[in-house]
């Protein structure tokens, strides 16, 4: 759906609903890093009224907060289902690689889509930052897949990039059975990636659910995505969906720059086989 003049007062008041919703900006609480919410703040500001595919909307959180989503409709009616997005470290839910090409890029495939904003630190934060984050991104994960539920009677799939990956498995290794209930099939694009001399501090979550699983990751992506990649299938296995599989994408590195076509087939053409 494209931007009309009509859906720009919609748009202001998403943006007006974020900022008064969501609480304090980045700082130690209890000992213990926070999300930046400032941060989210501006950069909501600056991709709202340029979404040209899709609406924005606001996604409630318990505590009267909010957090943006982008949801784009598919070309087909009925849509076969609705795949959440999950951006990776620092970025938002219309970013240019992989978040965007996926996004306005599976409707043509008959797949809505719900982009959801995840936590997010300074921009010089690294993992072992975000490890500490990954408890704030669970109840955003479980609202999102309730309102995925809501906006879609189809199949409903979780599909995470990078630390949006970590994220996810991060939910998935808590609340199992209830990831069980939200989701029909799993994504994770780029899994594994950390900073130099910060090894993984959670296990895949790969091996705990029985639904369907994609593995997908770049040919010239990161060396630990890379060498990671055999304990990321015997953790699929071990979980025993028949469609569980793993993919390389050829010519592409982890942020798929300028490959975004490609991995929006590779995606799809995996979710037809659900």
């Amino acid at each position: 759906m494209h931007e009309g003049s009509s859906s720009r007062p919609i748009r202001n008041t998403v943006l007006a609903l974020l900022v008064a919703l969501t609480g304090s900006s980045h700082a130690l609480q209890t000992g213990r890093i926070v999300p930046d919410v400032a941060r989210e703040h501006r950069m909501a500001a600056e991709i709202v009224d340029a979404i040209l595919d899709g609406e924005p909307l606001q996604i409630g959180l318990p505590g009267n907060k909010a957090f943006l989503g982008i949801h784009t409709q598919s070309a087909m009616a009925p849509a076969k289902g609705i795949v959440v997005i999950l951006h990776g470290r620092g970025m938002h839910p219309d970013w240019s690689d992989v978040v965007h090409p996926l996004r306005v890029g599976l409707p043509a495939f008959g797949w809505d889509t719900l982009s959801v904003q995840m936590p997010v630190l300074d921009k010089e934060a690294q993992y072992d930052d975000y490890v500490q984050i990954f408890p704030d991104a669970m109840p955003r994960i479980e609202a999102a897949l309730t309102e995925a539920r809501a906006l879609s009677s189809g199949k409903v799939v979780l599909l995470a990039h990078s630390c949006g990956s970590h994220m996810a498995q991060h939910w998935i290794n808590a609340r199992p059975a209830l990831a069980a209930q939200l989701l029909d099939a799993f994504v994770g694009i780029g899994m594994g990636a950390t900073d130099a001399g910060q090894p993984m501090r959670e296990p895949f979550a790969l091996g705990r659910l029985a639904v369907p699983m994609l593995d997908l990751y770049a040919e010239h992506d990161y060396r630990a995505v890379q060498r990671l990649a055999p304990e990321r299938l015997a953790a699929m296995r071990r979980g025993g969906h028949p469609l569980n599989v793993q993919r390389v994408v050829g010519d592409a590195g982890h942020y798929f720059v300028d490959r975004g076509d490609a991995l929006t087939a590779a995606v799809a053409d995996w979710l037809d086989r659900l």
